[in-house]
């Protein structure tokens, strides 16, 4: 099974180097490695030269940005990945086992904040029971789908918020998503620098007027909103 990892950049060269560098060894045994950027300013350009397969500059826009990585891909599977969220060693042979198994279509890891204290292991052991429980994949968790199943449920919508969300939910109808335990580290620099309570509270808040019916554009106002 051949992997397409999409990875979707906003000024994030410093991140996405040191991504680059990992995923080298996994392009080399025959899988595929898109960057898809949203027009950085800084030295992403420089800095994926060389060091993936397919290169593409699309309005910013993560969800667009990933739709567009799908378009591009020639993997079996496509995987969305955060330039800050380093998976196992050994991730590639993980996700074709769980996808060879009788009917899972998309699935997710576990995942370990990298910050260092307690809290941070309470927050991610929170994070994996919530999507355990639910069904819902984020983006820091390293989700993972068959092609066909991702273009059959019509990828992710073009929203400002939320797509990842919207994207599981429409996943979900076809299949419930294959937990892999052996857990990615995902960068814990949202809660450093918002504060963990408040950005606990504004994700939750959030989600849940996603769920009440608002608008993604409106959330997307007050997450950036306060995030800037």
């Amino acid at each position: 099974m051949k992997i397409s990892i999409i990875i979707p950049v906003l000024n994030d060269a410093h991140q996405l180097a040191q991504q680059l560098a990992r995923l080298q060894e996994v392009r080399q045994s025959g899988h595929e490695v898109i960057v898809v950027d949203g027009g950085s300013s800084d030295e992403t350009t420089q800095v994926q030269d060389g060091l993936c397969d397919i290169f593409s500059v699309t309005r910013p826009g993560r969800a667009r940005q990933m739709n567009r990585g799908a378009e591009l891909a020639r993997g079996d599977s496509l995987l969305f990945l955060h330039a800050d969220t380093c998976l196992p060693p050994d991730f590639s042979q993980l996700i074709e086992r769980a996808l060879h198994l009788p009917g899972p279509v998309w699935g997710r890891f576990d995942i370990r904040l990298s910050g260092a204290g307690q809290i941070f292991t309470v927050i991610a052991w929170m994070m994996n029971l919530r999507s355990h429980v639910s069904g819902v994949v984020t983006g820091d968790q390293g989700l993972f789908v068959l092609r066909q199943a991702f273009h059959q449920v019509g990828g992710y919508p073009d929203i400002p918020l939320m797509e990842d969300v919207a994207l599981s939910k429409k996943l979900r109808r076809v299949a419930w998503p294959v937990r892999i335990r052996t857990a990615a580290v995902t960068s814990s620099r949202r809660w450093e620098q918002r504060g963990i309570v408040p950005t606990i509270l504004l994700m939750w808040w959030l989600r849940l007027l996603y769920f009440c019916g608002a608008r993604p554009a409106s959330l997307a106002r007050k997450y950036y909103g306060r995030s800037s």
